[in-house]
């Protein structure tokens, strides 16, 4: 085959699959309401087992595993199928990194009505969903994103907490902002007996925080503080403030707004956390960011993915002395670390 013919195919081949990416996302979501991927597990089942167990016809189960096979989200050894155990840790509901609830918000119909007309989101600028979107006051879409989405921040909020308290022993005063689950201000909590930890959200997302720090036994340490951030106080003197997988839902007057209200409430010292799928300086990668721009686009009157150049843009614009990029793999996010005056990062 030429190069030519090579690249012709190529073409054809991410044409079709991208137009008909939405088999992927269909094939998952039925995977998981069915039960598939707990049944098969690392062990693995032959087709007629799974099609028992999930109640399911055998022509239907042998066309979903054999495609599931070929986009990789199971494995299989002849008549075998099986999850790796590098799937089974993101599929097997027993994980504490199970993802498969994520689909009740990554999925609902309100988030996917944000992409019925995208033509028309570029056109105009103005979003098909109802008024401000994903971000119009009290939503109830973020009741189901901080339940649905709490194992996938799981590990992260405890990569975080080591970077906002490294000693663990020490007063701390922390702002959650947008706490949503309340995950990376409860792991701070968790980590340091010390510490303080005030969540910021609407009312109606604050009960799913209010629940998680009743299960993680630090209810006396913590206050709940409704309203939208914009207009809620911030207090005053604070250590920390988290500001995390929120910049991204504004534009950068409204990200600047936030960020001049963190600062005017930390102490001298302050920082602030900000965890974020940040951009490489080409804004095209790497793929999640830019995909994760998209969602923006259909949910968001002015939300996108940021780069680091921009952030850092935002945070000395609007006075703080330092600024710096930090890694926490394995999470595929990112950390500013903005700090209010000139101690050490």
């Amino acid at each position: 085959m030429t190069a030519q013919n090579q690249a012709s195919a190529f073409s054809f081949d991410l044409f079709y699959t991208t137009v008909n990416a939405y088999y992927r996302t269909a094939a998952v979501k039925a995977a998981i309401e069915l039960g598939v991927f707990d049944v098969v597990g690392e062990k693995g089942k032959t087709l007629a087992e799974i099609a028992k167990a999930c109640n399911a016809s055998p022509r239907g189960i042998r066309i979903l595993c054999r495609f599931l096979v070929s986009i990789g989200f199971l494995k299989n050894a002849g008549e075998l199928f099986f999850l790796t155990r590098e799937m089974a840790l993101f599929l097997d509901k027993k994980s504490p990194g199970y993802l498969g609830g994520s689909i009740d918000f990554l999925l609902s119909p309100y988030i996917m009505d944000g992409f019925k007309d995208l033509a028309s989101v570029v056109r105009t600028g103005e979003l098909t969903l109802p008024e401000k979107g994903v971000v119009a006051p009290d939503h109830p879409q973020w009741v189901t994103f901080a339940r649905a989405m709490a194992p996938m921040m799981s590990l992260p909020s405890l990569l975080l907490a080591e970077l906002a308290d490294r000693q663990a022993n020490q007063p701390l005063k922390v702002l959650d902002v947008a706490a949503g689950h309340g995950l990376f201000g409860l792991a701070i909590a968790q980590r340091n007996p010390k510490a303080h930890v005030t969540f910021l959200d609407w009312e109606n997302v604050l009960q799913v925080a209010r629940e998680n720090a009743t299960k993680a036994g630090v209810l006396d340490r913590v206050e709940f503080r409704p309203g939208d951030a914009f207009s809620v106080d911030f207090g005053k003197e604070l250590d920390v403030i988290l500001l995390t997988n929120f910049l991204h839902h504004f534009d950068e007057a409204g990200c600047e707004k936030i960020l001049k209200k963190a600062h005017a409430a930390l102490k001298e010292g302050g920082r602030v956390l900000t965890f974020e799928f940040i951009a490489n300086e080409d804004r095209t990668s790497p793929p999640l960011a830019a995909t994760f721009s998209m969602m923006m686009l259909g949910t968001t009157p002015g939300g996108e993915t940021y780069a680091y150049s921009d952030l850092e843009r935002m945070f000395k614009n609007t006075g703080y002395d330092q600024v710096e990029l930090k890694a926490i793999p394995p999470a595929m996010e990112k950390v500013v670390v903005s700090i209010k005056g000139k101690a050490q990062l």
